[in-house]
């Protein structure tokens, strides 16, 4: 396949690596990897936060970016699912709906791209560390995405899978944060307290927003473990 990598803004601008990683793993798959440099954000923050027309300026480039690309993965299951399952509301009886629609049918996130679209469970990876999975709330949520990145670890070489205690947000949710600071520490306080129960090195997840959010938290209590994105354990040998 040709794929249409979809870097969110988060990744593009602290997380590289994790973009890099998705990439080595489709091209050992044996597919070609495109990278479209016009794209810019999703239009998420200003579409959670209520400002739904500039969302929507923003989202429709996204639709002409994307708009050849034969599929497109995200390194993300939250921007996976304004694609997905929040464009085709937001364009909702405009003269761009149906571009909205046709996008959210060729967009995967990542690790549900590999499982269910192309049947790929093993990718050869090895990564000997005891590692949790931290499940972001979109990906969760608004995309079914729970069993995807588990059946992926579960082949990886040396990998010791251990589960939290409990499914929990990490208190992110991106202007959530900023808007409600305490309550977003307490729910990460909640999520760390977790983690750290299962003795694991690190703590995995499809969103490197949610684990910038983790490690600072681990980072504050002076903890070992650390946060690492699914694609860059199955990039791993």
């Amino acid at each position: 396949m040709r794929i249409g990598l979809f870097i969110p803004c988060f990744v593009d601008h602290y997380f590289p690596e994790v973009g890099m990683s998705i990439v080595r793993v489709l091209e050992k798959l044996g597919h070609t990897v495109e990278y479209p440099e016009g794209q810019t954000c999703c239009g998420q923050p200003a579409f959670n936060s209520g400002y739904w027309d500039d969302a929507r300026k923003i989202a429709e480039h996204m639709l002409d970016v994307f708009a050849q690309s034969e599929v497109v993965v995200s390194a993300s299951g939250s921007c996976g699912a304004m694609v997905k399952v929040f464009n085709p509301e937001l364009f909702h009886n405009t003269k761009r709906e149906a571009d909205a629609k046709a996008l959210a049918e060729r967009t995967w996130e990542f690790s549900s791209f590999l499982v269910d679209k192309l049947g790929v469970t093993d990718v050869g990876a090895s990564f000997p560390h005891k590692v949790t999975f931290h499940d972001g709330c979109h990906g969760l949520r608004e995309l079914g995405i729970q069993s995807q990145p588990r059946q992926l670890l579960a082949q990886v070489k040396g990998v010791e899978f251990v589960e939290v205690d409990a499914v929990s947000c990490c208190g992110f949710g991106g202007t959530f944060a900023v808007k409600f600071p305490a309550i977003s520490t307490a729910m990460g306080e909640v999520k760390c307290t977790s983690i750290l129960q299962t003795g694991a090195e690190y703590v995995a997840s499809n969103d490197s927003s949610c684990l910038m959010q983790i490690q600072g938290m681990l980072n504050r209590q002076t903890s070992k473990v650390k946060s690492i994105h699914l694609a860059e354990i199955l990039a791993s040998s």
